[in-house]
């Protein structure tokens, strides 16, 4: 029987290279987009293609009840649709605060509470969340993205030991920076941000890192979280969590540092352009 993965975000980036890997693989894969025509190179290469905005209820139950109706089941959800919102946490509007959420952490959700009860019924599935490095170790400017990723941290964790006696598992993939079109859309989010003037050194700093040509520092190339990603959906014991990039190896252990060192490290490299902070962690 072949197995079926719904993945979401695939437009670009780590979606699409995910959609691709698990093609590659033997899967049926439902590669989903809310632009179809940013999916349809997906389509022609196989790829069982459909419109799915995450924050949409309708869209959600349609694109799984669609799924099941045609294969009878699905293996693996891969929750990968999301954006960063820039920012000082004074100054991100709460209007932006919510939309963050609502893709981030209750698109996610809408799909789980679709997915697992015909996981549940066949005793056998894999929720993978794409979380991030900053999902565990938060930094100065990206408060709101971290919280939403901190989320799904915390949510998985729970589902993780909820759902084992059904044999269905829960994973978090955890990047550092990827090589993608990511950060462009971010450079875009901070656009909206009301600033205070109390922060200028973060913005100064932020558009230090919009400049570095090639992308950032230590970024990984979104096709070793795609695979990353395929190995969790492939395994019968996935580990609860794959950090990916020497970024994210970083903040796994980072973490542990006391909060108030972690501070003064923070208010060290604050002087530091961005090229030359990245170049003192990453070599």
């Amino acid at each position: 029987m072949v197995e079926t993965v719904l993945i979401t975000g695939c437009s670009s980036g780590i979606g699409r290279e995910t959609a691709l890997s698990f093609l590659a693989d033997g899967w049926e894969v439902y590669a989903t987009a809310r632009n179809p025509a940013d999916v349809e190179t997906l389509g022609e290469k196989g790829c069982n293609i459909a419109t799915l905005d995450v924050t949409e209820d309708d869209d959600v139950e349609r694109v799984v009840a669609n799924i099941v109706d045609e294969h009878g089941h699905l293996d693996c959800l891969v929750n990968n649709a999301g954006y960063a919102q820039p920012g000082p946490v004074e100054d991100v509007p709460g209007e932006q605060v919510h939309a963050q959420f609502d893709v981030n952490v209750y698109g996610p959700l809408r799909l789980i509470r679709e997915a697992l009860p015909h996981m549940r019924e066949r005793g056998k599935g894999t929720v993978v969340n794409v979380s991030s490095a900053v999902g565990r170790l938060a930094v100065p400017g990206m408060g709101i993205y971290s919280g939403s990723k901190f989320a799904m941290e915390g949510i998985t964790d729970s589902l993780r030991s909820e759902v084992a006696e059904y044999g269905v598992d829960a994973v978090l993939v955890e990047p550092g920076p990827v090589d993608t079109e990511f950060y462009d859309r971010a450079n875009d989010e901070i656009e909206g941000v009301e600033r205070s003037g109390a922060y200028e050194r973060f913005y100064e700093m932020y558009e230090d890192r919009r400049a570095i040509d090639g992308g950032m520092p230590g970024a990984v190339h979104p096709k070793e979280v795609a695979d990353t990603i395929l190995d969790a959906a492939n395994v019968q014991d996935p580990d609860p969590r794959y950090p990916v990039g020497t970024a994210a190896q970083v903040a796994e252990y980072a973490r542990f540092v006391p909060a108030k060192y972690r501070d003064l490290l923070y208010e060290k490299f604050s002087g530091l352009s961005t090229s030359d902070w990245a170049k003192k962690l990453f070599g």
